[in-house]
């Protein structure tokens, strides 16, 4: 099924900040670390809770610790200065801005469009949290920074710019944001090469971002014990503005189903992103975009919308949701969900729509089936057939996708289990608890319940790691000396507060080592699901989180000594454990093994008896 362009005629191409909300003044900053040590429980409880609130304050902080391009007045991070104020000058446009992906200082439109989506999804649900902590203006502006980006990278219909900065200059260099190493090309897709998941993936940010700007809802219901009585989108509605995200959003979707190049990954067409983000696959982005589409879409006809879109309508973008989630095979999928596989939200995201009532939705017994047949696998692992598993510590792992971020994927399974049991969507009261409980149980362990006593937020507690892997943070110029200056010992010169590591090992052991990326990398992905956690938790809950219960440096007392074995650091592997693969591999070599010994060993009984019988033969066979 295909849009018909002689019905997409909008063209609205400005970017404007279409009167953002005020920052506070004087600006909220991030605490010093030993605050997150203080419990505030007792006597002290309200909603919002503190803590809660401080968290959510330094993940947003995160986000601006990343940005690209002239920084404006407002700028909270006083070691940032502007940077890469050239992007975009090899093509004659203006690229600049954005943020910068990870550690490093590419910038890359796929994972940021999964990010915004995140988020903009997150504050459709829980937004009334970051108004309660007196966050929203911040949300407001972290938004915008990236999707004004996202817009300035869609300088046409048929035009998206997928990233700028080339991943092998940028992989070569570590140093701070006043000397980052050119040049720094701009990778595009575009009619003839065309890349259905890239412009779908934005497509998705666009339309639900605009959704959440319309002051859309879908209609979560109270858990917890809050004294809040309901839930609802963050206060930032502005038609103007979301007109605009939508705008867009209607002409990269068409872009991406109706490209004279056809249907493709748009690492066909960019080769480059092979390196950074490649994509496998875009069915998951068709669907994704297509159901926000259709919630923007019916939002902007209730808003006093100047676009005035009736066609396609929202039902179209409903039913092409619908048969692309056919004919990609989507149903019965237990994979991982994140910035390349979004299946497992569409399941989520169908079941909201239809118990919203949304029209055409009225199939809410489908997805919910549906829905809670993945969440069964995700807080029941040992049925995923080896899929997923839970470390000795009870962090949810993906075998393959937990590997080189192990939170990632734990964090945003709790995102969707407590999105669906929040929305009111589960089939009995036992599922309801067993879902808020394993979502508890990740993200507790992200805060500090696991085995090293560590919360893996930079700047939260005096236990967080240190040494985060992000080279504008680490104070460092040598590529070759990242991990010695400056010294583990003494940390990143900067504390890049707010930022969600990679993670631990399988076998729940954190290093803090810099030069590992595998478990001490940054990323705007990694951040995402937290926040909405976070979001929920400010609405729901007056207990302090778990952080607090640390004791200051009982992390030390259990750190690992010498290397990790992983992807980033192979000289730990010497005498590892062995990893699944190497335990099958080996697990073979002696079950061959023992199988010859065996048969050697009967050979040998065998040939003894028929030695001790030969006499007796003879004198027979005379």
């Amino acid at each position: 099924m295909l849009l018909p362009p002689s019905l997409l005629v909008l063209s609205l191409f400005s970017i404007s900040s279409y009167a953002q909300l005020s920052l506070p003044s004087p600006a909220w900053l991030p605490p010093n670390a030993t605050a997150g040590a203080t419990a505030t429980t007792g006597s002290n409880t309200s909603v919002p809770n503190e803590q809660w609130s401080t968290l959510l304050g330094d993940l947003l902080y995160f986000y601006e610790a990343q940005r690209s391009g002239k920084l404006p007045s407002s700028n909270r991070v006083s070691w940032r200065n502007n940077s890469a104020t050239s992007d975009g000058s090899d093509v004659n446009l203006d690229l600049t801005g954005g943020y910068y992906d990870a550690g490093d200082y590419i910038k890359v439109a796929f994972p940021l469009s999964f990010t915004l989506n995140s988020i903009c999804w997150g504050a459709v649900d829980f937004g009334m949290g970051y108004d309660l902590s007196n966050q929203t203006s911040y949300l407001d502006s972290m938004l915008r920074w990236g999707l004004d980006w996202l817009i300035k990278m869609h300088p046409s219909s048929d035009t998206l710019y997928v990233e700028v900065a080339d991943t092998g200059i940028d992989n070569a260099y570590w140093g701070g944001d006043q000397n980052i190493p050119g040049p720094r090309p701009s990778f595009q897709i575009n009619d003839t090469s065309p890349g259905t998941d890239a412009a779908a993936g934005v497509s998705a940010a666009f339309a639900s971002c605009s959704y959440l700007y319309y002051g859309g809802a879908l209609s979560p219901t109270t858990i917890g014990k809050s004294s809040v009585n309901s839930t609802a989108p963050a206060s930032l509605k502005n038609t103007t503005y979301a007109d605009t995200l939508l705008t867009h959003a209607v002409q990269i979707y068409d872009f991406a189903v109706n490209a004279s190049g056809g249907m493709t990954l748009y690492q066909n067409s960019v080769p480059e992103v092979q390196d950074s983000y490649a994509s496998s696959g875009y069915g998951d982005e068709l669907v994704m975009a297509g159901l926000w589409l259709s919630l923007a879409v019916n939002a902007s006809q209730s808003a006093n919308s100047t676009l005035n879109i009736t066609s396609p309508s929202p039902q179209t973008y409903y039913s092409l949701a619908e048969s692309y989630y056919s004919q990609f095979n989507l149903a019965g999928q237990n994979s991982v969900f994140n910035w390349d596989d979004k299946t497992a939200g569409t399941y989520v995201l169908f079941a909201q729509m239809a118990f919203l009532g949304f029209e055409g939705a009225n199939n809410f017994s489908q997805w919910q089936i549906e829905a809670e047949r993945y969440l069964d696998v995700v807080v029941d692992p040992s049925s995923s057939k080896g899929a997923a598993s839970l470390t000795k510590g009870g962090l949810f792992y993906y075998s393959g996708d937990s590997n080189d971020a192990s939170l990632n994927p734990a964090l945003n399974a709790a995102m969707l289990l407590t999105r669906y049991t929040a929305s009111g969507l589960c089939s009995d009261n036992d599922k309801k608890a067993a879902y808020l409980s394993f979502a508890q149980s990740q993200l507790d362990y992200t805060l500090g319940k696991n085995p090293m006593f560590v919360p893996y937020v930079v700047g939260l507690h005096p236990n967080s790691p240190i040494n985060p892997h992000s080279a504008m943070s680490s104070g460092g110029d040598d590529i070759n000396e990242i991990d010695t200056s400056p010294s583990l010992s003494q940390g990143n010169t900067y504390v890049l507060y707010g930022a969600v590591v990679g993670g631990p090992d399988r076998f729940d052991r954190f290093f803090d080592i810099r030069s590992d990326w595998v478990e001490n990398e940054v990323a705007l992905d990694y951040n995402a699901p937290m926040l909405t956690l976070t979001a929920m938790h400010i609405v729901t809950d007056d207990v302090d989180p778990y952080f607090t219960q640390l004791q200051v440096g009982e992390n030390e007392q259990v750190k690992p000594k010498g290397q990790p074995c992983d992807d980033a650091i192979q000289n730990g592997c010497s005498g590892h454990l062995l990893s699944e693969g190497g335990k099958i591999a080996l697990g073979v070599v002696f079950g061959v093994t023992g199988l010859v010994l065996i048969g050697l060993l009967g050979m040998w009984i065998w040939t003894i008896r028929k030695r001790e019988e030969l006499p007796t033969l003879a004198g027979k066979a005379r």
